[in-house]
């Protein structure tokens, strides 16, 4: 059975669902990373940011909702590091949600708005021991550039991530 994900652009009254899914995110995926002391902080930074993420508007963040239940968000715009390039910089769903199929239906979306807005060419970073992450990425059709860096999350302590690229001018216009 197919599902209807409604998929449209966050704007300022979605900030704390997008808040919620990505503190509900990171708690399943990322918390063997750190120190309980810098964690509990780490959590509730990413529940409070994105009202102030949204109401700048510098980037794009799409959401994706089944049946007006909020399930993943990507958030993304032009790379910082490769001018003319697109940068993913969160991917996030809900782990009550993980299995919907919302996250291939978004990522598919994204990368369209990415090549409709002009981009030739995507990437994103992903912590090095995140399996689930990594095979997701490889599945949507990035590949990995073999450029790794070490990325402070605000603990003093680098953690590995590992880039990943896509090149939009092969895909399909529907």
């Amino acid at each position: 059975m197919t599902k209807n994900f409604a998929i449209f652009q966050a704007s300022a009254e979605h900030g704390d669902v997008l808040g919620e899914i990505h503190a509900e995110s990171w708690k399943a995926a990322y918390s063997g990373f750190f120190a309980p002391e810098f964690w509990a902080e780490a959590v509730r930074h990413r529940r409070g940011k994105w009202h102030d993420v949204l109401a700048k508007g510098q980037d794009t963040v799409l959401l994706a909702a089944l049946d007006e239940r909020p399930l993943n968000f990507s958030y993304f715009g032009s790379s910082p590091t490769r001018p003319g390039s697109a940068e993913i910089f969160g991917f996030y769903g809900h782990p009550d949600r993980w299995g919907t199929g919302s996250a291939d239906a978004l990522m598919t979306a994204t990368l369209r708005r990415l090549r409709e807005d002009g981009f030739g060419r995507v990437h994103l970073w992903t912590l090095r021991d995140t399996p689930r992450s990594r095979r997701f990425y490889a599945k949507s059709g990035f590949t990995e550039s073999g450029a790794v860096r070490g990325h402070d999350f605000g603990d003093g302590n680098p953690i590995d991530q590992v880039e990943y690229e896509f090149v939009l001018t092969g895909m399909p216009r529907e």
